[in-house]
């Protein structure tokens, strides 16, 4: 896995030059008795709604800003160590080893992360939040662009790729029960990565991935897949969070502290500036902008706010039958495993974030730092009409999920354009809607009717 480090100085210089690294919080004695201490952050970059507790705030340096203030009042020299990895399994792992002290990963592999460490000894508790979704948006099936499957119906005795304990795991259980098929022996589950996974959809090994944010978009966005399922479709939240090891808690509760604040910086940092938020992340990890954008824009997929909302930490509960069912878990102390002491010390005092708010058309010209927003579909695409256009983003009109408007499926009724995620659910509002003559129309036709 790719290991960066990068440093946050005390004054003594000397004692930079002379104390040699630690690694997962250790500290060594150095010249004059000096101490250099290293933290050990676990990340994901590929997995964009993780950024305020990783590749957003590796590259503002926020977390080292906040560490090289504490080392000028307690003389001590702090190092960051930055892990990068696909999925939050692995750094479970490293972390129940002793040898990460923070991470960030999804909500199922949390539930795995609290029962792990308590297995072995290494107890973590869940301190924060990243990015949420409250219908679960984060999360989507998709299929290869020229295949013949219209619904999760569809998917009965096929192939489909997921990460099995991902929360784009639990999506696909859960949807396909809804669907009447058995998740276990309905389809044929295959245990892949997610790269693994999307090779294997473009060379039509598998009929379809379930995954999570940002492969389906980066997918759908290089016009290597299509969605088949909006993880909104399930109404249930998804969200990605922070973990600690217990002793690191204790042991570095002021560390802890800096690293929640400067979490807190990046994310009015993303809030503020989004766009350039997401270049700075496509930067970093080579993913599309306007893909990121998609997740973590204005009014993306996710909202980003650290806050252990009750109706997010609900969810959680409602996650743990999911992962029994499937024997990666036993029972999960869900609340014991919820920590929201060191937060609330980081926040006391500041104003709580907005909640989310209905997802509007979005649009970004190309050479633009700023995006426009529209109060309809219909007038997004008039004033995308001819103009020199990076992007356009419309939400799902039943679910909200927003999504790259020239792959949308559209709906004209009347005056009015819908746009919907799905194949699905486009044919869905038109059945229910017949008596006005709602019809289902390409992206094209629908520019033409909008101008």
């Amino acid at each position: 896995m790719p290991t960066t480090r990068t440093k946050a100085l005390a004054p003594a210089a000397l004692a930079l030059l002379l104390a040699p690294l630690a690694t997962a919080c250790s500290g060594s004695a150095g010249a004059a008795g000096s101490t250099t201490v290293t933290v050990t952050v676990g990340y994901q970059s590929k997995t964009i709604n993780t950024v305020t507790a990783g590749t957003l705030l590796r590259s503002l340096g926020y977390f080292e800003e906040e560490l090289a203030a504490r080392g000028k009042k307690d003389g001590i020299t702090y190092e960051v160590d930055w892990q990068d990895y696909a999925t939050g399994a692995p750094i479970t792992a490293q972390m129940t080893a002793g040898k990460i002290d923070i991470g960030s990963m999804g909500d199922f592999p949390l539930l795995i992360n609290a029962v792990r460490g308590k297995e072995l000894k290494q107890p973590t508790h869940l301190v924060s939040v990243t990015g949420y979704n409250l219908r679960g948006g984060l999360n989507t099936v998709v299929t290869a662009p020229d295949s013949k499957l219209e619904s999760l119906a569809d998917l009965r005795g096929k192939k489909v790729s997921t990460s099995v304990g991902s929360a784009a795991d639990g999506t696909l259980v859960r949807a396909l029960r809804r669907a009447g098929i058995d998740p276990s022996g309905g389809i044929e589950k295959l245990n892949q990565q997610p790269s693994v996974g999307a090779s294997a959809l473009q060379a039509g090994s598998v009929d379809a991935l379930s995954q999570f944010v940002a492969w389906p978009g980066q997918l759908a966005y290089e016009g290597r897949a299509k969605a088949l399922y909006d993880g909104a479709e399930l109404n249930l939240p998804t969200f990605h969070g922070v973990t600690v090891r217990e002793k690191f808690a204790k042991e570095r509760a002021g560390v802890l502290d800096d690293f929640l604040r400067a979490q807190r910086r990046a994310t009015d940092h993303l809030r503020a500036e989004p766009v350039a938020a997401a270049e700075s992340v496509a930067k970093e990890t080579g993913l599309p902008a306007e893909v990121v954008y998609l997740y973590n824009g204005a009014n993306g997929i996710a909202t980003f706010d650290p806050a252990l909302r009750p109706e997010l930490i609900d969810a959680l509960k409602q996650d743990v039958p999911v992962l029994k069912d499937a024997e990666l878990v036993g029972d999960v102390d869900v609340d014991a495993f919820v920590d929201p002491e060191p937060l609330a010390r980081v926040a006391a005092g500041t104003a709580e974030y907005p909640r989310a708010a209905a997802a509007r058309p979005e649009l970004w010209l190309k050479g633009q730092a700023r995006t426009q927003s529209f109060d309809s579909p219909r007038e997004l695409l008039k004033a995308a009409r001819g103009a020199d256009v990076r992007a356009a983003y419309v939400p799902d009109a039943v679910t909200g999920t927003l999504w790259f408007a020239d792959k949308a499926v559209w709906v004209a009724e009347g005056p009015e354009l819908r746009a919907f995620v799905t194949p699905a659910g486009a044919k869905a509002y038109v059945a229910a809607h017949q008596g006005s003559g709602a019809r289902i129309v390409s992206f094209a036709e629908a520019g033409t009717l909008a101008s």
